[in-house]
């Protein structure tokens, strides 16, 4: 249960948002769920667990303000490199989330998308990701889009082959690629560039999320580890974009 000074300070913080200046689209990196673990003397996968719960606030806080899209690093093509017993258990964090959250989810009127190299996870956890999209797919809500097995350097490489394919077939000339026809070929093709990159734990790098996506997008970083970010934090990421003047590249309007 939330104390009250945590609520009334959620509340005033809430208050001083501005539904007109909301990001349309945010994206985090959730990071800092071993070194969370590792302060408290606890496994890291008690510090994954305590990220669902931080998941499940942003969520609801995201979907309460109004915010459309909500994009998640859950699992990098990197993170294969950790431990095996580590990896099999994030492998089983979707099912397990979305077993839970999913008719919540549905209530909600949340679609759930994903981007990445689903094809490379375990069948179970390909099951249960793809029921959730099959159960959301007519929502009309919030998109949920988790980043799964995704890598930014990847999936431009992976836009540049389709786009040369089709040159090489003759059905696209090189004259014709665009910047919006390569954000087509994109896993987030459809989806607006994010407005503002949330990463907490205190690292002030993009780690090979969304390399193309994010050109102009307003960048927040915070020292305090994932599981320890709530919603008061989130807010004010919320508040300082708000904050900011965004002129991709122009100048100040007198």
């Amino acid at each position: 249960m939330l104390s009250r000074d945590r609520k009334k300070n959620e509340t005033e913080l809430t208050r001083l948002i501005s539904a007109e200046k909301l990001p349309g689209h945010v994206a985090i990196i959730m990071d800092g769920n071993g070194r969370w673990a590792r302060k408290r003397g606890l496994p890291r996968i008690a510090g994954h667990r305590a990220g669902i719960n931080t998941l499940k606030e942003v969520i609801t806080c995201s979907y309460e303000l109004g915010i459309s899209i909500v994009t998640l690093y859950a699992f990098s093509t990197e993170n294969w490199k950790r431990p095996r017993w580590e990896v099999e258990f994030l492998m089983s964090l979707p099912g397990e989330y979305l077993h839970k959250e999913l008719q919540s989810l549905i209530e909600k009127n949340i679609i759930i998308k994903t981007m990445g190299n689903l094809e490379q996870l375990p069948e179970v956890t390909q099951r249960a990701i793809n029921n959730a999209l099959e159960a959301t797919r007519d929502n009309s809500g919030m998109i949920l889009n988790f980043a799964l097995n995704y890598g930014g350097r990847n999936e431009i490489l992976n836009a540049v082959r389709k786009i040369a394919a089709r040159v090489k077939e003759g059905s696209l000339k090189t004259e014709e690629i665009s910047e919006d026809l390569f954000a087509g070929y994109l896993d987030t093709g459809g989806l607006p560039d994010p407005d503002l990159l949330i990463r907490p734990s205190g690292e002030l790098r993009i780690s090979n999320f969304l390399l193309w996506q994010l050109a102009y997008t307003e960048l927040w970083f915070t020292r305090i580890l994932w599981p320890d970010f709530k919603k008061e934090h989130f807010l004010k990421a919320i508040l300082d974009y708000q904050e900011r003047e965004r002129r991709f590249g122009g100048i100040n309007k007198l």
